[in-house]
Order: C-alpha cells, then sequence, then structure tokens
C-alpha cells in the first residue's frame, strides 16, 4: 500500500511566487522518495479557478515535459475526466483511497513521480 504525503501551499494566503517557490522545493523534497503525492492549493474564492492553481498547473506541465515528474492528476479530473483518463486509469490504484478522489475536489492536484 502506498501511503500519500500531503502538502498544503495556500492555507496562510501566499502570494503564486511563494507558492511556486514551496511547489519547487517539495517536488525536489520528494522526487526521490515518494511515488505520488497531493498539493492542496485552493482553487480562488470566485470558484472558477485561482492564480495559485493555475501557476501550479503550469509549472507541474513544464515539470512533466521536462521528465522531472511522470504525471499530475487535478482534483477535478477524475469527475469530469479532463484529458487525463489514462493517467487516472495508470495511476488510479495509488489515489483511489484517499478522500478527495471522488469528491472531483478543484482545489487539490495529485502529483506522480
Amino acid at each position: 500500500m502506498i501511503t500519500m504525503l500531503e502538502f498544503d501551499i495556500k492555507s496562510d494566503l501566499p502570494t503564486v511566487d511563494e507558492a511556486k517557490h514551496r511547489l519547487i522545493s517539495i517536488l525536489s523534497e520528494c522526487r526521490k522518495t515518494e511515488k505520488v503525492i497531493k498539493i492542496i492549493h485552493g482553487y480562488g474564492s470566485s470558484g472558477v479557478g485561482g492564480t495559485i492553481k493555475k501557476a501550479v498547473h503550469l509549472l507541474l506541465m513544464m515539470q512533466r515535459n521536462a521528465h522531472m515528474i511522470k504525471s499530475f492528476i487535478p482534483g477535478e479530473a477524475i469527475a469530469l475526466m479532463r484529458g487525463y483518463d489514462e493517467d487516472i486509469r495508470r495511476y488510479k490504484h495509488w489515489i483511489e483511497k484517499d478522500s478527495d478522489f471522488h469528491k472531483g475536489n478543484d482545489g487539490i492536484t495529485y502529483v506522480i513521480f
């Protein structure tokens, strides 16, 4: 059974740059020891996707393209299958026991190493 570490990068209302630096540090720290982690980034006060969430997803896309991570799965993609179908099928056994898995939580993202 895989344990999943959880990191909240938004609870103290950081700037986008501070949140990105936190995420980079977390990724660097976890890359060699973890298979999957959960990032809590929030979804913006308007409920339509805040700047931290967008910055997190952009940074993770760059990390994936540079082969620094295998993939990432936004929480909302699980409920709506927004282009992450293959990754969800491939890594479901690592994330399906998480409390946010079946909620379609817009405020979290799973990172796969």
